[in-house]
């Protein structure tokens, strides 16, 4: 009897610890499908500045709250995921799982304020997000709206 009970025992332990990398290893993947969203925004215009950069590691560790060298490989990952990715689709699917429609506006948010860094939208820029928030469930109006808002959190006319 004891036995069994011990057995019983070590299986929920080992089902809790799968569980556990499990949860892990999703919330890694949401971690890489945003951080690859926000590389891919800043790489459209043809340029990957310093300033976006930072602002790429500064959202990472508010929205994820993670120390600097966990974002410096997550950066790295993220780059690794968009060269064997085939769309930002792959991206955008782990996001609708995991986010809430408030946090996707709200990363939609993020992703136009990294736009913004260098103070213009190009048509890439432009282009790329509508894909974006097209594929994460954001209503076009919406869009605009968050558009508007962070224009106007950063002065630009």
């Amino acid at each position: 009897m004891f036995d069994y009970l011990k057995k019983i025992f070590n299986e929920e332990q080992n089902n809790s610890l799968a569980e556990q990398k499990a949860s892990e290893n999703s919330n890694r993947k949401t971690e890489i499908a945003a951080c690859a969203l926000f590389i891919e925004l800043a790489k459209a215009d043809g340029e990957f500045s310093e300033d976006e950069r930072k602002l790429i590691i500064s959202e990472m560790k508010k929205t994820f709250n993670l120390e600097d060298d966990c974002i410096n490989d997550l950066i790295t990952l993220a780059e690794q995921k968009i060269k064997e990715s085939v769309s930002l689709y792959e991206f955008t699917t782990i996001i609708n799982n995991k986010f809430t429609q408030q946090e996707k506006i709200e990363l939609i948010e993020s992703l136009w304020r990294l736009i913004y860094t260098d103070q213009k939208l190009s048509t890439y820029e432009d282009h790329l997000i509508k894909i974006i928030s097209s594929t994460m469930n954001i209503e076009h109006k919406q869009l605009i709206n968050s558009k508007l808002w962070v224009k106007q959190q950063l002065g630009i006319n």
